[in-house]
């Protein structure tokens, strides 16, 4: 992924530029609405997932949202919600919520680029793997969760530990 590097002085590389060089490299769909906004959808094991990332250069932070359908029952609502806060005390970057008027479980993270520092191309895809990753870990405990009738603990049980390679 240097190669972004390689073609842009680094003080010249916009956050976006960044990650639409990502999403070529792994042949992800894109659109970019905005000059501080790409959107990608990402098919993952369990369910597509789209993300957001857009860049504030008031904050300068990059902010990824990666958000999920999730339309539970209204009676399931809190043990979704205890099931997220639970699942949040597991991971270190980042977070979920839940976004109840669209029905939406979100994963947000925000890399702080203060001062002259920049985001490589490097940091980019871990952090959209990252998202990637704790979205598919959590996935199956929210889906219990909500229309399995499990208890936020035992759900979470069934969360996926960190797998490395592929069977």
């Amino acid at each position: 992924m240097a190669q972004a590097e390689a073609i842009f002085p680094i003080d010249e590389i916009h956050p976006i530029d960044i990650v639409e060089a990502v999403a070529v490299h792994h042949d992800w769909d894109f659109d970019r609405p905005a000059r501080d906004q790409i959107v990608m959808v990402v098919q993952g094991q369990w369910r597509s997932y789209s993300l957001t990332l857009a860049w504030s250069a008031r904050e300068e932070e990059l902010r990824l949202i990666c958000s999920f359908d999730l339309d539970p029952p209204a009676d399931r609502l809190p043990q979704v919600y205890e099931t997220l806060n639970l699942a949040n005390d597991q991971v270190w970057d980042g977070g979920f919520t839940f976004w109840s008027r669209q029905r939406l479980m979100v994963w947000r993270y925000g890399l702080v680029l203060a001062g002259d520092a920049y985001a490589s191309a490097e940091q980019v895809d871990q952090m959209i793997a990252n998202a990637l990753i704790s979205c598919e870990r959590f996935y199956p405990s929210f889906q219990l969760v909500a229309w399995g009738n499990s208890s936020p603990a035992a759900a979470l049980d069934i969360a996926l530990g960190e797998a490395y390679g592929r069977a």
